[in-house]
């Protein structure tokens, strides 16, 4: 397969709530190549279930991991990365309901990427070409609007934090609050701290463009990813187990170009924006840990 191969995915989306009820291991949406794998020796599939062992036993120790499985052009790469707040133990249960999902949903697909509610998997055979670290792939708006005045400002300067947040976590990994204002941002494994609060400042910028006025946002670019939510009339009580946003725009779906350099990926999913900045409630700024 040429490196010059681009390929189109429609993400075939699965909706669950913002509130960090959701179970981690659901389904948040799944993108599955039109092309299937052409695998007369089995050489491919050896080398795809070699991979997801590999990325499933390294789960439970560590949050992102990245490898290729196979040579020539029977040679898949893949990665896993699970949510910053996660425990080694979620982390790990998480990754290994992925494999199942991505055969169950995507079959012999050469290129997949499944999201759940606490972690990502994406695999794809070698040779493609990569797309931009900050290329929009997925958005989910809020369909409830802001009223009154305030909220842009206090917007604004939430997220502003996720940019100096992530850079100096140093983990790539940040939630915060500001004014009832609730962010959370997160940049691929091995993005330099540098690129990494660039991609989320752009993030940021695409969220107030693709989801004006909206109390709550999530935007996946292709190295990173953002999320806000805000609580005009203060967080509910029953926030626990009931969406923010008063439901997300399940219209929007989403085609994205999928390419195959070694270590692009999108990450993270649906993240528990509340839930991580309750934990440290009271301080004046919030800083998430790997």
């Amino acid at each position: 397969m040429g490196s010059s191969c681009i390929l189109s995915i429609l993400l075939l989306t699965s909706f669950i709530n913002l509130g960090f009820s959701a179970d981690y291991t659901s389904l948040v949406y799944k993108g599955c190549a039109d092309q299937k794998f052409q695998d007369p020796t089995g050489d491919y599939s050896r080398s795809l279930e070699n991979l997801l062992d590999t990325l499933t036993s390294r789960s439970s120790s560590t949050k992102f991991y990245k490898a290729t499985s196979g040579q020539g052009q029977s040679a898949i790469t893949g990665l896993f990365q699970c949510r910053g707040d996660l425990s080694s133990n979620d982390c790990n249960n998480c990754v290994k309901r992925t494999p199942d999902v991505s055969r169950r949903l995507c079959g012999n697909a050469i290129a997949v990427r499944v999201q759940l509610g606490g972690c990502y998997l994406r695999y794809e055979a070698s040779g493609f070409r990569q797309v931009s670290a900050t290329e929009l792939l997925f958005k989910i708006c809020g369909s409830t609007q802001a009223s009154g005045s305030g909220f842009q400002d206090r917007l604004d300067a939430a997220l502003g934090e996720i940019g100096k947040g992530v850079g100096s976590s140093g983990n790539g990994f940040y939630t915060g609050g500001y004014q009832s204002v609730y962010v959370l941002g997160q940049c691929e494994g091995d993005l330099a701290s540098g690129d990494c609060a660039d991609c989320v400042k752009a993030a940021s910028q695409r969220a107030k463009s693709e989801c004006p006025a909206s109390i709550s946002a999530q935007i996946y670019l292709q190295q990173c990813y953002v999320s806000y939510t805000y609580y005009p009339n203060g967080v509910p009580p029953r926030s626990l187990s009931s969406s923010g946003s008063g439901g997300p725009n399940t219209q929007k779906t989403v085609a994205i170009v999928l390419g195959g350099t070694v270590g692009v990926g999108l990450v993270i999913a649906v993240l528990s924006v509340v839930r991580s900045a309750l934990n440290k409630k009271g301080r004046p700024k919030y800083t998430g840990d790997y």
